[in-house]
């Protein structure tokens, strides 16, 4: 359900802000990637850092690089009347990380299962 209405608002920003969104998008794009790219291998650098496994290390390096938008969007639509460039933002946001974090899990699982296979 929390899937279904995080589109919805992302379906709503990028429509009330069509405009802004073709002529920023290149911003957006390089924000966003550099953003997440930073809060994952922070939380991952941390992580080992800490001397953590390497199972904790990944968990944070995941749960740091991706946030929660959704409340992003929400506090934007609340407090902000949908200011487009912070709508925009947030909602490519939220989707890159659902795409980068699955590219990264399944590239730690593919590379966990190729290290059992050749053990």
């Amino acid at each position: 359900m929390s899937v279904v209405v995080f589109i919805g608002i992302v379906i709503i920003a990028l429509l009330n802000n069509l405009q802004s969104f073709s002529e920023f998008i290149q911003y957006v794009l390089l924000l966003g990637i550099t953003h997440n790219i930073l809060a994952l291998a922070l939380g991952f650098l941390v992580a080992k850092g800490f001397k953590l496994s390497v199972k904790n290390t990944k968990t944070i390096s995941i749960e740091t690089g991706i946030q929660n938008s959704g409340i992003g969007l929400l506090l934007i639509f609340t407090f902000f009347n949908g200011l487009g460039g912070m709508a925009l933002m947030a909602a490519f946001w939220g989707v890159w990380h659902i795409v980068s974090g699955l590219l990264l899990a399944y590239f730690w699982s593919a590379k966990s299962v190729l290290k059992t296979q050749q053990s």
